[in-house]
C-alpha cells in the first residue's frame, strides 16, 4: 500500500502527499523529465515559492525581505538600501528534503519540504541575488548593488570610470578561487563563502523540478502550460556576445550591472540589456539577464569560481582517472588536497555535451558520460583535459560566460585549472551556509 505518516489524533496521510519531482530515462534524449509525486504541488511549488531576496546581516539574520515585485523596495514597500550599507542582497533558500533513485535507467529526483523517510536534508542556505564584487579598501567579498569606486568590479581598473568600459557597479573578476575564498571569510566566520557547489547544485534541482526542463537555456515563458505548470527555460541568458568583439571592447571584462534585475523582484524571468555602442558600432546588440526567482544570472556573464568541490584528474600512466570530490564543511575547504573530501564519483576523459549526470544519493550535477547536444540530455558542456603524467588537482567553475552560447547553462562546467586561476571573465558569487548549533 505504501508508507504511512502520522500518529496520534492526527490523520494518517501518505508520503506521496508531500513530494514532487521529476523521472527519466537515461536512454531517451529529451531533455524534459516526467513530472512524478503530487501533482498539485507541481502548481504550487511550495519549496521554490519560499525562495525570496532579503538583506542580511554578517551575523546570518535577515535585517527585512524585499518586495516580491521589485527589489528596491522593502516587503513593507518602504525603500530598500543595496549598497550594503545594511547587509548583503541575498536570496534565501529553505530547508528542502531530497531523494535521488536509480533504477537501470530509470533516475528520479523527489523534493519536499516535509522530513520524509529515506529523504536527506539540505539545509536553508542564502545565495547572492547578484554576482559577486569586492569591497576594494577591505578586500571583502560583497552582495551588493554599488557604483561607489570602493566597489569597483573587473580587476578594479579605475582607468574606465566614466567610460563605456566603466567597471563601476559590476561584479569583480580577475580573482582566484584561494582569494575569493578568503575574501568571503572577512565577513567575519566560515559561514560566509564564495560560490558553494551545495548551493548551486540545490537551485539546479530547484529549477529543474519547477520546469521539468533540463535545458536551463530553453526560451523564457511566463505563460503556465495547459496544466498550470511551468514550462520553458530562461532563455540564452547573457552567453550570445562575439568573443572577439567582447575582447575588443573591454578584454572580456564584465559589462551587466549587479541589480539588472531588481525590477523581477522574487520572479523568475528576464530583462533586456543593450551592449554600448561601442561593442558592434552602429548596431544594437542585446542580451538577456535572466533571474531564477531572484538569482541574477545562475549561468552566462561570467563563469562563477565554485567552493566545496574539486578534481582530481589522472594521466593515463598514473590510474587513468578523472575523480570528483565533495566537501560539505566549509571549514574544512582547502586549495590543496583531499583531506575531509569524499569521492562522488568519476568524471568523463573528454569533453562534450553531458549525457549523464553522476547523481548518487547526494544528486551530483557533475558528468558521468559525454556524447550529448545543446538541446538533448542535459544539454550543457563539460570541459576537461587529461595531463601528461601524474594528477592534476583542479577546481570547477560553472555557467559559461557571455560568449559561450549553447555551450552555457547551469551545469555547463570547467575542470581545466587550479584554484590559482585568474581572469577577466571568470568571478563568483557570496554564500552564507549557517553552522549547525552544537550543544
Amino acid at each position: 500500500m505504501g508508507l504511512i505518516i502520522g500518529v496520534g489524533g492526527t490523520k494518517p496521510t501518505f508520503a506521496y502527499d508531500y513530494y514532487y519531482g521529476i523521472e527519466w530515462n537515461a536512454t531517451v534524449s529529451n531533455p524534459k523529465p516526467t513530472r512524478i509525486g503530487k501533482m498539485e504541488l507541481h502548481k504550487e511549488l511550495p519549496l521554490q515559492s519560499l525562495m525570496r531576496r532579503c538583506i542580511l546581516k554578517d551575523n546570518g539574520t535577515v535585517n527585512y525581505y524585499l518586495h516580491a515585485n521589485d527589489s528596491t523596495k522593502r516587503d513593507n514597500g518602504a525603500a530598500a538600501n543595496l549598497t550594503g550599507v545594511d547587509g548583503q542582497y541575498m536570496v534565501e533558500l529553505p530547508d528542502m528534503y531530497v531523494r535521488f533513485e536509480t533504477d537501470g535507467d530509470i533516475s528520479r529526483h523527489l523534493q519536499s519540504t516535509e522530513p520524509l523517510p529515506g529523504f536527506r536534508l539540505w539545509r536553508k542556505d542564502y545565495v547572492s541575488a547578484v554576482e559577486a564584487t569586492v569591497q576594494r579598501s577591505t578586500t571583502t567579498l560583497c552582495a551588493v548593488v554599488n557604483n561607489d569606486a570602493d566597489y569597483r568590479g573587473g580587476n578594479n581598473n579605475s582607468a574606465w570610470d566614466g567610460t563605456y568600459r566603466t567597471l563601476l557597479g559590476r561584479p569583480a573578476t580577475q580573482i582566484s578561487l584561494t582569494n575569493f575564498r578568503a575574501y568571503a571569510r572577512k565577513r567575519g566566520s566560515t559561514e560566509w563563502n564564495c560560490n558553494l557547489y551545495q548551493t548551486h547544485r540545490k537551485l539546479w534541482w530547484l529549477f529543474a523540478v519547477e520546469y521539468a526542463n533540463f535545458n536551463s537555456q530553453d526560451a523564457f515563458n511566463a505563460e503556465l502550460d495547459e496544466n498550470g505548470y511551468h514550462q520553458g527555460g530562461l532563455s540564452s541568458g547573457v552567453t550570445t556576445l562575439n568573443g572577439t568583439k567582447w575582447n575588443n571592447f573591454n578584454s572580456y571584462y564584465p559589462f551587466v550591472p549587479c541589480g539588472a534585475t531588481n525590477s523581477l523582484g522574487n520572479h523568475s524571468g528576464i530583462v533586456e540589456f543593450t551592449m554600448p555602442d561601442e561593442y558592434d558600432p552602429g548596431v544594437s546588440t542585446k542580451v538577456n539577464v535572466s533571474s531564477y526567482r531572484g538569482v541574477e544570472n545562475p549561468f552566462g556573464h561570467i563563469w562563477k569560481w565554485t567552493d566545496g568541490c574539486k578534481c582530481l584528474i589522472q594521466s593515463e600512466t598514473d590510474g587513468g582517472l578523472s575523480e570528483f570530490y565533495v566537501c560539505d564543511d566549509p571549514a574544512a575547504f582547502t586549495s590543496s588536497g583531499v583531506v575531509n573530501y569524499e569521492l562522488r564519483g568519476n568524471l568523463p576523459r573528454k569533453e562534450g555535451y553531458v549525457k549523464k549526470m553522476i547523481l548518487g544519493e547526494h544528486g551530483e550535477i557533475m558528468p558521468l558520460e559525454v556524447g550529448a547536444g545543446s538541446t538533448t540530455y542535459f544539454c550543457d558542456y563539460f570541459y576537461t583535459n587529461i595531463p601528461s603524467s601524474g594528477v592534476a588537482e583542479r577546481g570547477v567553475l560553472f555557467g559559461g560566460n557571455a560568449s559561450y552560447g549553447t555551450y552555457a547553462g547551469f551545469v555547463y562546467a570547467y575542470t581545466n585549472d587550479t584554484a590559482a586561476r585568474a581572469s577577466a571573465n571568470v568571478g563568483s558569487r557570496l554564500c552564507f551556509y549557517p553552522q549547525i548549533e552544537t550543544a
